[in-house]
């Protein structure tokens, strides 16, 4: 099954990709800051990270800088969802400028999820409203 785990600090954001995710046939972790993060990807390991960059506490170059340094979690891949866009220096998987359109994520998550042994394929999804 891959899992996703979206980190963002705002809560509307964060549950509203959780719950497109989880319609889509995720499995859905949510942080609001960097250290949560941190301690939810040792813990579940997800397939992929959604990360915000702009966040009180743990921002989301001091999350990726952590995670880069940590054996056990720093071959998941992250994508960048942050007002910035793609920013220059940020090691990551792939960038999406909020507001995003939902296929775009849908798409990103699938080219770059690691999906776990035996998992079976997430299909396509219908959504197209931009959030």
């Amino acid at each position: 099954m891959v899992s996703v785990l979206v980190v963002d600090d705002e809560n509307d954001i964060r549950e509203a990709v959780a719950e497109v995710l989880s319609d889509e046939g995720y499995v859905v972790h949510g942080a609001r800051d960097g250290a949560e993060a941190l301690r939810t990807a040792r813990a579940v390991h997800p397939s992929i990270v959604l990360l915000d960059l702009m966040m009180p506490g743990m921002n989301g170059w001091e999350f990726r800088a952590a995670q880069k340094d940590d054996p056990d979690i720093q071959d998941i891949p992250v994508v960048v969802l942050s007002a910035l866009g793609r920013v220059s220096g940020m090691d990551a998987a792939g960038f999406i400028q909020k507001p995003f359109d939902l296929e775009e994520l849908l798409s990103v998550i699938r080219a770059h999820a690691q999906e776990e042994p035996g998992s079976a394929q997430v299909e396509p999804s219908r959504h197209a409203a931009p959030m």
